[in-house]
């Protein structure tokens, strides 16, 4: 049997990663993204358009932990990859696979005109408690 652990959403607008990435460059991208993060991203046509969408998966994690930005939460210890068919993953790393890697984390992004939007699930079984 499982219980959800927690839920989080998150919605940015592409044009504040826009600035951000034009303001701060790589010192801003070093600081939330991984190394990963950063080539997908760049590797694309509109890359603010990823870095919101990574952006909104960590904050919407940060919030299903009930934690937000506090406590284990670091912006390079939750990664977004995608799998071969193109479905994006969460993987964790450090402290917070330590404590929620054994976890169903669940994410779906969404990309609409101006906003990205990300919806995390975490799922707790009883056997891990």
């Amino acid at each position: 049997m499982s219980r959800i652990y927690g839920i989080g959403i998150d919605i940015e607008e592409i044009a504040r990663f826009e600035e951000l990435t034009g303001k701060w460059g790589q010192r801003f991208e070093e600081k939330v993204f991984t190394e990963e993060e950063i080539a997908y991203c760049e590797g694309k046509t509109r890359p603010p358009q990823h870095f919101a969408a990574r952006f909104a998966a960590k904050e919407a994690f940060a919030k299903a932990i009930g934690t937000g930005w506090t406590g284990a939460f670091r912006w390079n210890d939750v990664e977004v990859r995608n799998d071969a068919a193109g479905k994006p993953e969460l993987h964790l790393h450090n402290t917070l696979s330590e404590r929620f890697g054994r976890m169903r984390v669940e994410l779906s992004i969404s990309h609409s005109g101006a906003y990205v939007a990300a919806m995390v699930v975490i799922e707790d079984s009883d056997e891990s408690s």
